[in-house]
């Protein structure tokens, strides 16, 4: 069902669009974020990032707050709250995994939270989605797989920690859907998580690392895409997309994101894609296509059916 937001309506189809955005920034961002690892050690990377990513929101959710009809209650930030948490710990584990574990290995394990979201949404909530999410995340996580080059080598202590960071992506999605849905303000949600993330990190890396001022200047091109762009934009366009979609179906669509790192690799790079690489893609598209279109029609079915019965 469509609905009004500021400055037109927002429908599922719209809201997908934008979480295929999120994916599509997050692919481009993967090499940067794993390439600044050279000059900053994670949670100072984690903690500036984050920070930069709460500068580049605020005046949004600042308008956000003085549009809104409605004021947020104190379960509300703590909802946001909990939510940055979990961020923080997904963001944690993939980064210091990225230490001790490739960027293929990675990106496919990372993945692993298109089969996660809906497994843990029955699980913790007895949340039963769409029948046809279970075959399209299945066929996504394939294509992940297949794209990442079709192997992943012995589990490294990287490996288990990118692992446990993809239980805490899908718990974050699953809890903007339950929590954070209802409160309507998508961007100060953002801002929250994003300090949250940013103090942790910063608090964290104080007390145990050793990052020189010299050595993150070195680097400052990277944190700054990173924390501009796919943290400040990505996530609030994710927190935007899942107030008009469900937690599984966003999950689908933000595995875009190793597809997006193939196609932008290829182009930027002049990376080349494998013939299994180029099946893994099309299996990432088909999966996106059918969550979208499969339910629509059957919505549209039933409708038709209904109008038609005597």
């Amino acid at each position: 069902m469509p609905v009004t937001i500021i400055g037109g309506i927002m429908t599922r189809g719209r809201a997908n669009i934008l979480l295929l955005a999120a994916g599509a920034i997050w692919g481009l961002g993967f090499v940067a974020q794993s390439s600044a690892m050279t000059g900053v050690e994670p949670f100072m990377f984690i903690g500036i990032r984050f920070l930069l990513a709460a500068l580049t929101v605020a005046p949004l959710a600042f308008r956000e707050a003085r549009r809104a009809t409605k004021k947020l209650e104190l379960k509300d930030y703590c909802g946001f709250l909990f939510i940055g948490t979990l961020l923080f710990t997904g963001a944690a584990l993939q980064q210091v995994g990225l230490q001790t574990t490739s960027v293929t290995n990675s990106g496919f394990l990372t993945g692993l939270y298109v089969v996660m979201v809906p497994f843990l949404g029955v699980v913790l909530f007895w949340q039963w989605p769409h029948l046809i999410v279970w075959p399209c995340a299945l066929t996504a996580l394939t294509g992940i797989y297949l794209l990442s080059g079709g192997k992943v080598e012995g589990l490294s202590v990287g490996d288990w920690l990118t692992i446990a960071c993809a239980v805490f992506w899908a718990l974050q999605i699953i809890f903007i859907n339950r929590l954070a849905i209802k409160s309507g303000r998508p961007i100060m949600l953002s801002l929250v998580q994003f300090l949250v993330c940013a103090a942790l990190g910063l608090i964290i890396s104080g007390g145990i690392e050793h990052s020189s001022i010299a050595s993150i200047i070195s680097v400052a091109p990277l944190i700054i895409f990173a924390g501009i762009f796919s943290s400040g934009i990505a996530f609030t366009l994710q927190a935007i997309g899942q107030r008009f979609t469900t937690s599984a179906q966003a999950a689908i669509m933000l595995s875009s994101e190793s597809l997006f790192a193939a196609i932008f690799g290829a182009l930027l790079l002049g990376e080349s894609i494998s013939t299994r690489g180029a099946i893994g893609c099309a299996l990432i598209f088909t999966a996106m296509i059918a969550v979208e279109l499969i339910p629509a029609l059957r919505n549209r079915t039933d409708e038709t059916t209904v109008a038609v019965s005597p």
